[in-house]
This record gives structure tokens, sequence and C-alpha cells, in this order.
């Protein structure tokens, strides 16, 4: 399906009437809840899923999108769900995995999904000690045990220029130092 025609014009028009609403949503977000809606407009009216165009309306799937966004930010900013549990700027932890990353990137020749994995499980990890420090099971995490604020001294000594981490235009000389760049295309 996603290889037609239609198909292509559909998430184009629906992408443009998401701009008017002024609601920004990734392409395959967009791809995804089409495909599904016109699989089930086939298969509840008994048609080919080139017959289900004929009912497929940019606009109103475009609204539909925009309102389910809408509801899902009222709904997840009243019980604090889906906001991000951002550690204070200054972190020794976010400093550590910030600062590894431009050697990810040279160790792994550019791998940026390499990279971004490196990245989610240490912050994976970073957020299971922080979230569970009284936790019994958690096995030995070193010299700090299940003292986080020890744990955080102990990093600040192994990276002691921890802020410099914090500067956008200094990681982006260390990314560019590692040989790469990132643009957007």
């Amino acid at each position: 399906m996603r290889n037609t025609k239609a198909f292509k014009e559909a998430v184009a028009q629906t992408l443009t009437e998401l701009a008017h609403l002024g609601v920004t949503l990734a392409p395959a977000t967009v791809e995804d809840t089409i495909e599904k809606n016109i699989s089930t407009v086939a298969e509840r009216l008994g048609i080919q899923v080139r017959s289900a165009w004929r009912y497929f309306d940019a606009k109103a799937t475009a609204g539909r999108l925009a309102q389910s966004l809408s509801s899902y930010e009222e709904s997840s900013n009243e019980k604090g769900v889906g906001q991000a549990p951002m550690p204070p700027v200054g972190n020794p932890e976010l400093a550590l995995v910030l600062a590894g990353v431009p050697d990810s990137l040279a160790q792994t020749g550019g791998d940026l999904y390499a990279v971004i994995v490196n990245v989610a499980v240490n912050a994976w990890m970073a957020g299971h000690i922080h979230g569970e420090d009284g936790c019994t099971g958690c096995g030995d995490r070193g010299p700090a045990g299940h003292d986080w604020e020890a744990r955080m001294r102990s990093i600040t000594e192994v990276q002691p220029n921890i802020t410099r981490w914090f500067d956008r235009d200094v990681w982006t000389a260390a990314v560019n130092d590692a040989g790469f760049t990132v643009t957007r295309r």
C-alpha cells in the first residue's frame, strides 16, 4: 500500500492539513495512521484497498490526529505523564553521557544508530540508579553503593570539567573534532 501514488498523495495532503492546523507530527506517524485507516475501511466494507481510497479525507484525518494529540497532551499534563524526567543542568552523569557521544561517533565510524543505542542504554541505567536508590536487589554499584550523591561525586571526580558538556557549542565542536557533523537533509 505504501508504494502507491494514492498513499503518497494522502500522506502529503494530510501533512499539509496538519501544517495548516499548526500541528507537527512525524511523517511515519501519519503514514501508520493512514495505512491503518484505509485497511480498516477496506476490511469493514469488504472492499479492496484501492477502492477504500474514495473514503479518504485528508482534512478529516488531520483533524482527528490534531485532536488526538491535543487530548493526549491535556491528559498527560494533568497527570504528569509524558514529561521527561530531566536531571538538572550540571548533573555529572548526564555530562558523562553527553561527553561520550563524540567518542562513540568516532569509535563506530559515524554509526548514528549505535550512538543513539549507547546513549539510550546509559540513560536507562542512570534513570534506574537514580530512581531506585533503595533497591537492595540491584547488586554492587561500586564504591558508592546505593548512595546517589556519592555516585555523582565519584563521576565528577572522573570527569572534572562536567559543565562544558552542557554548552551546545562545546559539544558540537567535540563532534566536529571527531570528524562528524550532524546535518538535516
